[in-house]
């Protein structure tokens, strides 16, 4: 495959530039440049794992190190050509027209001019993945239709018998395309209680585990330990130790209070689980933050007249400062002042009981709003500017300044977060990503008088899942469902 896209971005150089095919088998073997790009990129795929035969993996996490593989290969080709010779990309010229007119020699697309090199590379740089991504598509159609018939299985036991247990083996039932099939339990007690688990058989107990599997050979062992069995954890990968099967451990975690997937790293050979890691840290920080930076700049500068016209009318609204301040929390805890624009009148008042979240009375009534409808303390201006969400514009300087991210979980108040934390498990972790002036949940429609359990899960599943792309598409949804909301009041 890697050949064959090697001929066709080969063929879209010739016909957009040359006109012609190469008469010499010279040509043919240079200029294509499959000598120098199949080693590299048979590289770049073992580097990417893209050799290694996991039946768990979904396609498009393999698609996802398909197009890392192909960039990598396409740059690494590059150097290649470049080291060796800078006539590999250059045009065949074998008429005095051609040497005469150099526009002759290049192509324009986009405004711009490329010549026969360029088009050839860039042509690679598409059709390399386009290519291989098909083929593994239709490769795995042909398995999946292979495994619905029975072909190509992989039988399993899973130790432990358990709720973990039967998740896993609900988990690997529901995905068939793998093709692997629970063949039967051993219970994670010394002698099994029962003789069936979800109408599979129980073989044994942890007392009985070599004889079970010495009898009913499985081709790889899921361990699925209840948390208060886990003690047991390195006894029994020792006994498997004896036996040459593949081994897979699965924690009894809920995956929902983590931020992303867990990682196995190893430092100086001791074997490390990432259970918890910032996702924006690295690259995608900086292009996050770049994005604040740039949206928020941009936004200032283009509403600016807005701004004037919001602090002339909470002026003229009644006495009192035009802006309004409050500590809230944001990324790993730290504190800042948020800014908006005043919507209630400046007069001495008990505190209310908190802000613009949202909290879970108790198991049975649902919801209490944070907000009062209809509060005698808002200002006519006030109520137009909390319904268009216009009193949220100054936060923009929050941004700039870097407390807080256009995308994000909403702030909330220091003494809210030392109460939650302690009622709702996972609360903590909207902390892993900078507090934002939109989110997920948001857009979604859960701000104002709306459940905390809820919004809480549209949060932690925007930090597990958080991408630039998926910061663009909220920013993108805000203009149509973020601004004017019924819950805005």
């Amino acid at each position: 495959m890697v050949i064959a896209a090697c001929f066709l971005a080969w063929s879209a150089r010739r016909f957009s530039i040359e006109g012609w095919w190469a008469n010499s088998w010279e040509t043919w073997l240079r200029e294509p440049y499959y000598v120098f790009a199949l080693p590299v990129a048979l590289y770049c795929f073992w580097v990417f794992g893209l050799y290694r035969p996991r039946r768990d993996r979904s396609f498009l996490s393999e698609l996802s190190q398909l197009l890392k593989a192909s960039g990598l290969t396409v740059a690494a080709l590059v150097i290649v050509l470049w080291a060796i010779s800078s006539s590999l990309v250059s045009r065949e010229v074998s008429s005095p027209a051609q040497l005469a007119d150099p526009k002759l020699n290049t192509v324009q697309f986009l405004g711009m001019v490329l010549d026969a090199g360029k088009v050839q590379l860039g042509s690679l740089a598409l059709i390399l993945p386009a290519t291989l991504g098909l083929h593994r598509g239709l490769f795995r159609l042909v398995l999946r239709t292979l495994r619905r018939r029975g072909w190509n299985q992989r039988h399993v036991a899973i130790i432990g018998c358990g709720k973990l247990g039967q998740i896993v083996a609900r988990t690997l039932d529901r995905n068939s395309w793998t093709g692997i099939r629970v063949s039967y339990f051993i219970s994670h007690l010394d002698h099994a209680k029962h003789s069936t688990c979800m109408d599979r058989p129980i073989r044994s107990g942890l007392a009985d585990l070599e004889l079970t599997l010495e009898s009913h050979k499985p081709d790889a062992v899921y361990l699925a330990l209840p948390v208060h069995k886990f003690n047991l954890l390195p006894e029994v990968l020792a006994r498997l130790d004896k036996f040459a099967v593949d081994v897979r451990v699965v924690p009894d975690l809920s995956p929902r209070h983590l931020p992303q997937s867990m990682a196995v790293s190893e430092l100086d050979g001791m074997p490390i689980l990432s259970y918890r890691e910032c996702t924006t840290a690295g690259v995608g920080g900086l292009s996050k933050r770049a994005v604040d930076i740039l949206g928020s700049g941009l936004g200032m500068f283009i509403l600016s007249p807005l701004f004037l016209l919001v602090a002339v009318l909470v002026r003229v609204s009644g006495p009192g400062p035009v802006i309004f301040k409050q500590r809230r929390v944001s990324l790993g805890g730290d504190t800042f002042k948020i800014y908006k624009f005043r919507t209630m009148s400046h007069a001495p008042r008990e505190p209310l009981p908190a802000t613009d979240g949202a909290a879970e009375s108790d198991a049975t009534s649902g919801i209490y709003g944070w907000t009062q409808r209809n509060d005698p303390r808002i200002t006519p201006i006030g109520r137009w500017l909390r319904r268009t969400s216009l009193d949220e514009l100054p936060q923009l300087l929050n941004v700039f300044k870097g407390d807080m991210s256009l995308v994000g979980p909403r702030p909330e108040r220091p003494e809210l977060i030392r109460r939650f934390r302690e009622d709702w498990r996972g609360y903590m972790l909207r902390q892993h990503v900078k507090a934002g002036i939109t989110g997920w949940a948001q857009v979604n429609g859960l701000r104002g008088q709306t459940s905390l359990r809820k919004r809480l899960q549209y949060d932690l599943f925007y930090i597990k899942n958080w991408s630039l792309a998926f910061d663009l598409r909220i920013l993108l949804l805000t203009f149509f469902r973020g601004f004017i909301h019924r819950n805005a009041h």
